[in-house]
């Protein structure tokens, strides 16, 4: 059902759903995730997945009018979010249903609330935590380590899904523990 594309670049991901479509110059880092009914398509210009993020169920990323799509390192884009030509950068969570529109740039160790609408050509600095519509920054903190786990929770998650278990074994949750602790 799903679909592949002849230009997407596979570095090594985590897990790829075999629902996801996949259109156009794409790019998947090593140890990233795609999820159930996740549509890219990029027919100009590109998209970039970094390594060890997750594209959560629903997620819908398309190019901007001339400019890429970028997602760092260590992000999380959750469920039902739309990215649209837009810069996230490293240690990012994107809330569920979320928008961020062309030339958008979401700085690094940010969050961007729920249902956040990011209009165009907004530039969010590094540890922002950005909400409303139309988003705006609503404080200052370094959400990175909270990011980072988030990125690593999904990151075992996806390794269960790729070796054929859907729930987080004992060895998955002892690495998570010792994540947190460090």
């Amino acid at each position: 059902m799903g679909h592949i594309g002849d230009l997407v670049t596979l570095n090594n991901p985590a897990f790829i759903h075999d629902t996801a479509l996949l259109y156009g110059k794409i790019s998947i880092g090593e140890g990233s995730s795609v999820w159930p009914y996740v549509v890219m398509r990029c027919e100009a210009a590109e998209i970039r997945i970094g390594k060890m993020s997750n594209i959560q169920d629903f997620v819908m990323i398309h190019y901007g009018s001339g400019s890429p799509t970028i997602v760092g390192d260590y992000c999380s884009i959750t469920h039902h979010a739309t990215l649209h030509g837009c810069e996230i950068g490293d240690h990012c969570l994107i809330g569920i249903n979320a928008t961020i529109m062309d030339n958008a740039k979401i700085g690094a160790g940010s969050i961007v609330a729920g249902n956040a609408i990011v209009t165009e050509g907004a530039v969010f600095p590094p540890n922002s935590v950005i909400g409303g519509v139309p988003a705006k920054r609503l404080a200052e903190r370094d959400n990175s380590k909270a990011n980072i786990m988030n990125a690593h929770f999904y990151h075992e998650i996806a390794r269960g899904y790729a070796e054929g278990r859907e729930r987080l074994d004992d060895e998955a949750q002892a690495r998570l523990k010792k994540l947190a602790e460090e």
